[in-house]
């Protein structure tokens, strides 16, 4: 069956939700629109969530999602370990940050780049494999693994459900890798938490970059982000003042997430921790 191609709620809605993304008036009213789009669209990273069990079949139908997104050359190089139980996701908590979100969303999913099930797989059938110890086909379980998540996401957030992503996962990568189980050449990508928005903890649409800065047409334009960043940085400040945030230029947090290695609160040491895992990398 093939998905609507006009529009399923006002015109000056749509305009309205599509312009909330970049707070800029650069988009026009959109000439498509459905209800995948929308829910794309209202995405927002959700950190409080209420007590509440998932439905049964849930997690389920969010693997199923998952499982429906694309995957180079069908090789499927991703698992996930769904983590429910409260003193396994609280270990898991204390691993990534000590975010007490993680304690209190009903579910726990912890994305893997897993190239362990390949060679399993030419093991068992008598027979090497030497693809997997290069970084191409780690990059491509990352990118398998990214591209599941963000199925499930979307379904979720389709279903009412909310979610937020958590990169704080690698920061202690041969912990997490012990918490789990992992077997050698599986790595915890990062993790998502998913359960029902606590609307009393709700958050605005965050506004991203103005699509000049990420939209280049044809080949790479890197003038034509300067003014526009700048005008972000006024964007974003605004945002933060309206959620009641200390007021940041997002350069500012950007060149701090970086400026050294201690800002990468202990992801410098990946290179060691993936060799630790099993990958060679070569």
């Amino acid at each position: 069956m093939s998905i609507a191609r006009t529009p399923t709620a006002p015109q000056d809605a749509a305009h309205l939700l599509l312009s909330r993304r970049n707070r800029d008036g650069a988009l026009p009213a959109p000439a498509q629109w459905n209800e995948v789009v929308e829910t794309i669209l209202n995405h927002r990273s959700v950190r409080g969530f209420l007590p509440d069990a998932l439905p049964g079949g849930t997690l389920e139908l969010l693997i199923a999602a998952a499982q429906s997104a694309s995957t180079s050359s069908n090789l499927q190089l991703w698992s996930v370990v769904a983590i429910e139980e409260p003193a396994h996701k609280s270990r898991l908590a204390t691993l990534a940050g000590d975010q007490q979100f993680i304690r209190d969303a009903p579910l726990l999913l912890v994305w893997l780049a897993d190239l362990a099930r390949i060679d399993a797989i030419a093991a068992e059938r008598q027979q090497t494999v030497e693809g997997t110890q290069y970084l191409e086909e780690f990059i491509v379980g990352v990118v398998d693994a990214a591209l599941a998540a963000q199925s499930a996401l979307i379904a979720a957030e389709s279903l009412g459900l909310g979610g937020v992503y958590i990169g704080a996962m690698r920061n202690l990568p041969e912990q997490v890798a012990a918490a789990l189980k992992l077997p050698p050449h599986v790595f915890a990508v990062f993790g998502m938490a998913i359960g029902w928005p606590d609307t009393a903890k709700a958050t605005d649409i965050k506004p991203r970059l103005p699509q000049r800065v990420a939209l280049h047409r044809e080949t790479y334009d890197a003038a034509a982000a300067r003014d526009a960043v700048e005008e972000y940085n006024a964007i974003m400040r605004g945002f933060q003042k309206e959620q009641g945030m200390k007021a940041v230029d997002w350069t500012q947090r950007c060149i701090n997430r970086v400026k050294d290695a201690a800002a990468l609160r202990g992801r410098d040491r990946m290179r060691e921790a993936l060799r630790n895992l099993g990958f060679e990398l070569r």
